[in-house]
């Protein structure tokens, strides 16, 4: 009985003070208002931004001019024309000869980059890039590029051997997931790898 009526009478003067103070109450209600509105805005706000994400990847890769439409030769000048973008002195070298590099490349913090382009004109069904085009890119880096990145372009997929392979020998495997990224998303590839040598000379991007 004493806490019951030790409950009540706490319960009581916090009513009064409520009462008294109501002003106190319309101010948390209005705040908490707001806040939920922000919330949804927010949640609003990232919603749209994924959708003109997506838009903007669709439009890279199979819009109007998109690298899906694109020749193969076409296809390491966009590439060039991507990593000059992103500020580096880039060339495309693709050709007879050209010893498993198609486009080569330093970076604004000195690492050299060699790329081999394979381009698809069935992205989706098409057969996908086998771990022999890495072979031929690492063994010829290693003897003539000497590039600290090597990377394998595509508009397709990777087998899964190819995959592996390249997490093991540090060969970056740029997909038609990440490609749409690069395209459309105006960062640098290196911001979108996981991992990448460190500048030549110690400077951080």
């Amino acid at each position: 009985m004493v806490g019951t009526v030790v409950v009540f009478g706490l319960v009581l003067t916090l009513l009064r003070w409520l009462f008294a103070h109501w002003w106190l109450l319309v101010l948390l209600l209005a705040a908490g208002a707001g806040v939920a509105v922000l919330l949804v805005r927010a949640r609003l706000a990232r919603e749209a931004a994924a959708r003109e994400r997506q838009r903007r990847l669709r439009l890279a890769l199979t819009g109007p001019g998109g690298l899906d439409h694109l020749g193969h030769r076409d296809f390491e000048y966009a590439v060039r024309d991507l990593l000059r973008r992103d500020g580096c002195r880039a060339e495309q070298v693709g050709g007879g000869g050209d010893q498993s590099a198609d486009v080569l490349a330093t970076d604004p913090m000195g690492r050299r980059w060699v790329l081999q382009c394979k381009h698809k004109q069935d992205p989706a069904g098409g057969a996908a890039v086998g771990v022999g085009v890495l072979y031929a890119l690492v063994g010829t880096n290693e003897r003539v590029h000497r590039a600290q990145v090597p990377v394998v372009v595509t508009n397709g997929k990777f087998t899964g051997p190819a995959v592996k392979w390249g997490r093991e020998q540090d060969v970056v495997l740029v997909d038609r997931e990440l490609l749409g990224r690069w395209a459309s998303g105006g960062r640098p590839l290196w911001e979108l790898l996981p991992r990448i040598p460190a500048p030549r000379s110690g400077r951080g991007h």
